[in-house]
């Protein structure tokens, strides 16, 4: 059991590791990822729209048959708190884009913490399951960790809170999730389980297709739609290799 616990957060620590890079990496090269956000915009939509679709919904709704009501409940929250937000805004200068960041940060790290959760289910079943599990979510977090970052600049934080926000929203939920949730695993039964994950679903969709995909067409960028098709790509080969 103390194995396990081990590979276990050493495996979501790898990930919020992995995720960090990405932050840093992004930050030193912060002025070319401003010009070319919107590519970065186009292929984290297609990421997350995709990998919703084809993996997370279809899993939540083999786990659990009331899914698809968690599923709208995700997407309608994340909608209302956007309304909220843009209202609270709308009269408030520089601040009117700070609701698209946060509103992508509450989806992302939804997503991570639910993903630190999975590692503990995972590995509990076996850890040749959970290391499987593994490479494929490891393989989204560099870029996860650049999007986070970028998607918060645009929504009008510093530098310095972009990148605070971007580690505690991207990077640290995921261990989170696995410290969390690994004590009470053995008694995290799959229907609950699929609810958190309609939820994080329905949150990744409005991020991807409500807020990502409708500011990227406004900009009207010559490469924005293979960049979108290269998200949706890498989502496949994400969902392959699982």
């Amino acid at each position: 059991m103390l194995n396990t616990f081990l590979i276990t957060v050493m495996a979501s620590f790898l990930a919020c590791l992995v995720t960090t890079i990405g932050i840093l990496v992004i930050k030193r090269y912060e002025e070319w990822g401003k010009r070319n956000i919107v590519y970065f915009m186009c292929f984290a939509a297609g990421v997350l729209v995709s990998v919703s679709f084809l993996h997370i919904i279809p899993k939540s709704f083999e786990m659990n048959e009331s899914a698809p009501i968690f599923l709208l409940i995700g997407f309608v929250s994340l909608h209302v708190l956007s309304a909220f937000l843009s209202g609270y805004n709308q009269d408030k200068g520089d601040l009117k884009d700070r609701s698209t960041g946060i509103i992508t940060l509450i989806g992302i790290g939804l997503h991570s913490f639910i993903d630190g959760v999975v590692y503990s289910v995972t590995f509990n079943v076996s850890i040749f399951t959970g290391l499987i599990a593994a490479i494929g979510m490891v393989l989204h977090e560099f870029p996860e960790g650049i999007i986070t970052f970028l998607l918060s600049i645009k929504g009008g934080f510093s530098d310095k809170k972009s990148s605070v926000y971007a580690f505690l929203a991207a990077a640290l939920s995921t261990p989170l999730g696995t410290l969390v949730s690994f004590p009470f695993i053995s008694n995290i039964e799959k229907p609950f389980l699929g609810i958190l994950l309609a939820t994080s679903a329905g949150a990744l969709v409005y991020v991807g297709a409500t807020h990502l995909l409708p500011e990227a067409i406004e900009e009207h960028k010559k490469h924005s739609l293979i960049a979108f098709f290269f998200g949706i790509t890498v989502a496949v080969m994400i969902i392959l290799t699982k």
